[in-house]
């Protein structure tokens, strides 16, 4: 009975040596004697002893094994980690000095047209001093003129206004002395555009009583052949001293006048008149068309 609790306390490597000793010898380890047990005992133990010391060494090789290999993965952690972190860095600062490149470049650019638009400002602004000096000047000489007009103005209607009274004084001495008979003054006729022409005549007459009298001309184109009537406007007119007769015609196509007969009848006196077609010769620049043309000269017409 005590042998079998003595294998059953052995360790799997002292149960195999046990083991083989039995299988030797079968019936001696049955015969065995406690001294020889007791060798065998601690021989095992031993064996168990030399066992877990060789175990306890291969666990702490393990141990530091594993312990330098969680040292290479924690330093090789630290190297991508800093490698990363310098790569990042890197990164970071060529994008950072790209990106304040660019921002300088664009600065600069902006300065630039900041200035160009400060210079333009400056020149628009000299040029529009200069405009505005150019039109005060330009308002000081226009209001200086039209003092000058109105002075002038002034003076004309002074003078005509004097003009008008010595007339008064001359046709009360003239009607005291028998009137002026009706008569011509001055006479013209000058070619225009499109076949047209224009006409004027100066016409006097003061009657002896210094009444206004009723003056009725007739103006009348005259070849070898044929005569053409030249519609007048206006057909009658008032004269007291001197009356301008003016206005245009178109000349009848395919007639060619030779003489211009002017008759008057105004105040029971009639006056005729002949002139020769030379009145209607061409005239230095004349316009192109009769749109271009001014109104009607009323100027005195000079003998």
């Amino acid at each position: 009975m005590r042998l079998k609790s003595v294998l059953r306390l052995c360790p799997q490597p002292a149960r195999l040596a046990c083991q083989d000793s039995i299988s030797y010898d079968l019936e001696g380890i049955l015969h065995l004697s406690y001294p020889d047990y007791r060798n065998c005992y601690c021989s095992n133990t031993a064996a168990i002893s030399r066992h877990g010391i060789n175990s306890h060494g291969i666990s702490q090789s393990q141990q530091g094994a594993s312990t330098l290999v969680l040292a290479l993965f924690v330093v090789a952690i630290l190297v991508t980690a800093v490698v990363g972190l310098l790569f990042g860095h890197k990164l970071g600062y060529q994008r950072g000095y790209y990106s304040m490149q660019t921002e300088a470049k664009q600065a600069v650019i902006t300065s630039k047209e900041a200035t160009q638009e400060l210079k333009d400002l400056r020149l628009s602004s000299k040029i529009a001093t200069n405009e505005a000096a150019t039109a005060k000047q330009e308002l000081e000489i226009s209001l200086a003129n039209l003092k000058e007009l109105r002075e002038n103005q002034q003076e004309l209607t002074v003078e005509n206004k004097q003009v008008a009274q010595l007339n008064e004084i001359y046709a009360e001495i003239i009607s005291e002395q028998g009137g002026m008979p009706l008569q011509i003054l001055g006479a013209k006729i000058e070619p225009l555009p499109e076949n047209a022409f224009e006409y004027g005549f100066d016409i006097g007459m003061l009657a002896s009583d210094g009444k206004a009298k009723r003056l009725k001309p007739t103006l009348t184109l005259l070849n070898d052949d044929d005569f053409v009537e030249v519609p007048l406007e206006p057909a009658s007119y008032t004269i007291e001293g001197i009356t301008r007769i003016r206005g245009r015609f178109m000349m009848p196509s395919g007639f060619k006048p030779l003489q211009v007969k002017l008759s008057l009848r105004a105040g029971g006196q009639e006056v005729e008149q002949l002139y020769d077609w030379k009145l209607g010769d061409k005239v230095d620049n004349m316009p192109l068309s009769l749109l271009d043309l001014p109104e009607v000269d009323e100027s005195p017409i000079e003998p």
